[in-house]
């Protein structure tokens, strides 16, 4: 396998409890795949790709590293990513470039 919906990961991943809520992120506008706005759930993600996830009160920035076929425990979830530093701008709850004139 050498991609995987956004939604699909973000699940497996565990950075949301269900898939609808990862799913309902995604086409909110809440996901970024190397820095591009994602529109829709359906978007794929590859190995090497960096997703940044603005949560309620935290921006988390995760490199793509694998795919699982389904979700597994936690141990397995931390497999699946390896988390990088968020940027400044994530201090002030904010994606770099949002809302910038």
């Amino acid at each position: 396998m050498d991609r995987q919906r956004i939604d699909k990961w973000l699940w497996h991943a565990r950075v949301v409890r269900t898939r609808a809520a990862a799913a309902d992120l995604a086409a909110s506008g809440h996901v970024r795949i190397n820095g591009r706005r994602v529109d829709a759930p359906s978007r794929a993600v590859r190995p090497g790709d960096v997703v940044t996830v603005a949560l309620d009160r935290a921006v988390r920035v995760l490199k793509v590293v694998a795919f699982a076929e389904r979700r597994g425990s936690a141990d397995d979830a931390r497999s699946l990513c390896e988390a990088l530093e968020p940027s400044p701008d994530s201090a002030t709850g904010r994606l770099r470039g949002e809302d910038d004139p």
